[in-house]
């Protein structure tokens, strides 16, 4: 069995953020050479997510309006976590959109179903934050 390891760098412009990212694991899988096994994608912060869904600008505009409503980033003192930090509202959106994904490789492609994407959501952005690619198999 094969192994491969790559990471990937973001820094957003705003505070939170949805970047399809399936190019670029697109291009990992294909450096990896690996024809059939497993692709994970990892957010390494938690304060970030990788999630699956569709690439749709109008989804992703209610994605963030819906999370505001769940994890709404003001009032700052309402959270605990924010004497010393405001960020309590982005680990629970990350909670909310998951850490990781794990995508099957079947004849050196990603096998998605139709529609689907990966994208990493950044919910405390404005600075560098990583996502792991690592992909298994022959």
């Amino acid at each position: 069995m094969k192994s491969f390891t790559k990471e990937l760098w973001f820094c957003t412009k705003q505070e939170r953020e949805f970047i399809n990212i399936t190019s670029t694991v697109e291009q990992c899988l294909a450096e990896s050479g690996i024809q059939e096994g497993l692709c994970l994608v990892n957010a390494m912060h938690i304060t970030a997510s990788v999630f699956i869904n569709d690439d749709e600008r109008g989804l992703h505009h209610d994605f963030d309006k819906w999370l505001e409503k769940l994890a709404p980033h003001e009032p700052v003192s309402s959270y605990q976590h924010n004497q010393g930090e405001i960020n309590a509202d982005a680990h629970m959106k990350r909670q909310i959109m998951g850490r990781e994904v794990l995508v099957a490789i079947t004849e050196g492609k990603l096998h998605f179903g139709p529609w689907e994407q990966i994208f990493y959501g950044e919910f405390d952005g404005k600075r560098r934050k990583r996502v792991l690619v690592k992909i298994i198999g022959e």
